[in-house]
């Protein structure tokens, strides 16, 4: 059951996080990588399950770039001329 659970939610936030990258709007395209970044454990736990072990690595490589889009978008301070 939680494996059917996890398949809605990749497809939901991941869905709405490539949605979002792809935006003109500026205040929209910088939430794509908290819907990224939540479906990054259904990602996980997925590719465990069904022993895909090169697409577990991908998945932390896809982890730590929703990572640089947090920090990028959201803490990082812009350096003020």
């Amino acid at each position: 059951m939680f494996e059917v659970i996890s398949q809605i939610l990749i497809a939901t936030t991941g869905g709405i996080a490539v949605y979002l990258s792809q935006q003109n709007n500026v205040k929209l395209k910088r939430f794509a990588c908290i819907f990224g970044l939540i479906s990054q454990p259904f990602w996980w736990f997925s590719t465990l399950q069904s022993q895909q072990y090169g697409m577990f690595l991908l998945t932390l490589l896809y982890t730590y770039s929703w990572c640089l889009g947090i920090y990028n978008n959201w803490i990082k301070r812009e350096a003020k001329p």
